[in-house]
């Protein structure tokens, strides 16, 4: 039997893992498909909230702790396990924002590196954007990571620790209960036992949670991306142009996002979206046009009304904890939100003031 039990594998879930046993807990991490293969893989990897400054300031506060951690973390991961989460940090430019003044001020109250930039700026560092744009927002540090990479890293990162126990193609089906006390989880295989059970399971955690009795406000919110197969150096930073992005990679692929779409848990890409993404992508750089899709998909944010995640224990009942819910940031808030619930789940002083994140006063009864 586990000290911690984890219900879920994508980031969070491998990330939460990860740090728990390198403080020397027993871990066993369960994985209904395959680690890292459903929001973590199908998102974009840019290492700051869209538009940050339109996120309250719990967001803000786990953005800023991960955005720092995240140099070491990828260094550590290729030391570790030699695949390399590619971290570019090349910055991010916001093009034709509306609120500037709003995003400005949000950067002096956060001391937050963020400035607007004529065209001359926006040119000299990228030229083959579409001609016309006037201003920009410049964030110089944002940076953004290869993210089907990262998850690769951190399965292997997982899986070679002598501490963690991994069971994949394991589907959690209800919890193993003891009174008023979770003492593991229920599977198609068999219980499995742990002192402490964490569900991190994305998109999925609120049906876990109803099998107690218990409504969690995270639903799936589905994204469709596509990728282009673009001659390296085409665009090298993060570009955004009315709420759509390109991410490039170091290989010259070419990334826009994305669409919102509530739909449940529907993840069939559309042609719809497909043209709609196409079209966002050439109005930002035209020269796309003569570049093929490498591919087109879609996966399941875990969508929470405020983008507010649910970090820490589940109250009256003993035993049971959430990290979920992290809706369009969860590779952003990943090494802050697993970090913080580490410290709780081992009683260490926390990183960040947990009171936001708990599920206390945040559930309500089926």
């Amino acid at each position: 039997m586990s000290d911690i039990l984890i219900a879920g594998g994508g980031v969070i879930g491998l990330m939460l893992a990860r740090e728990l046993a390198q403080a020397g807990a027993s871990v066993t991490l369960v994985e209904r498909g395959r680690c890292a293969r459903e929001s973590s893989w199908a998102g974009g990897g840019i290492v700051s909230p869209l538009y940050p400054w339109r996120y309250s300031d719990p967001v803000t506060r786990l953005a800023t702790w991960s955005q720092t951690s995240y140099v070491h973390l990828a260094q550590e991961l290729f030391a570790e396990t030699g695949c390399d989460p590619e971290l570019r940090q090349k910055g991010m430019l916001m093009v034709s924002v509306h609120d500037e003044n709003q995003a400005l001020n949000w950067a002096g109250t956060w001391h937050r590196p963020l400035m607007r930039v004529d065209s001359s700026f926006i040119y000299a560092r990228e030229p083959n954007l579409a001609p016309g744009f006037e201003s920009a927002l410049w964030m110089p540090e944002v940076g953004s990571i290869r993210n089907p990479r990262l998850g690769r890293a951190l399965r292997t990162s997982v899986e070679q620790h002598p501490l963690i126990q991994l069971h994949e193609e394991t589907e959690v089906t209800g919890f193993v209960l003891q009174g008023e006390r979770i003492c593991g989880v229920r599977t198609p295989h068999g219980n499995i036992e742990a002192d402490q059970t964490v569900v991190a399971g994305g998109a999925w955690s609120s049906g876990l949670l109803a099998s107690l009795g218990m409504k969690i406000q995270v639903e799936p919110v589905k994204g469709q991306m596509m990728i282009f197969n673009a001659p390296v150096g085409l665009i090298d930073r993060v570009v955004m142009l009315d709420g759509r992005y390109l991410i490039p990679r170091n290989d010259g692929q070419i990334l826009i996002g994305s669409t919102l779409e509530h739909v449940g848990f529907d993840k069939r890409a559309t042609e719809e979206a497909r043209d709609a993404l196409h079209h966002s992508a050439l109005s930002i750089v035209p020269a796309l046009e003569q570049c093929p899709i490498a591919h087109h998909w879609a996966g399941l944010r875990p969508g929470t009304p405020d983008g507010i995640p649910y970090i820490g224990a589940v109250p009256g009942v003993e035993g049971l904890h959430l990290n979920c819910g992290h809706f369009r940031n969860g590779l952003v808030l990943a090494p802050a939100s697993t970090r913080l619930h580490a410290d709780l789940l081992l009683g260490r002083p926390p990183v960040i003031d947990p009171q936001a994140y708990s599920p206390a006063g945040r559930l309500e009864a089926l």
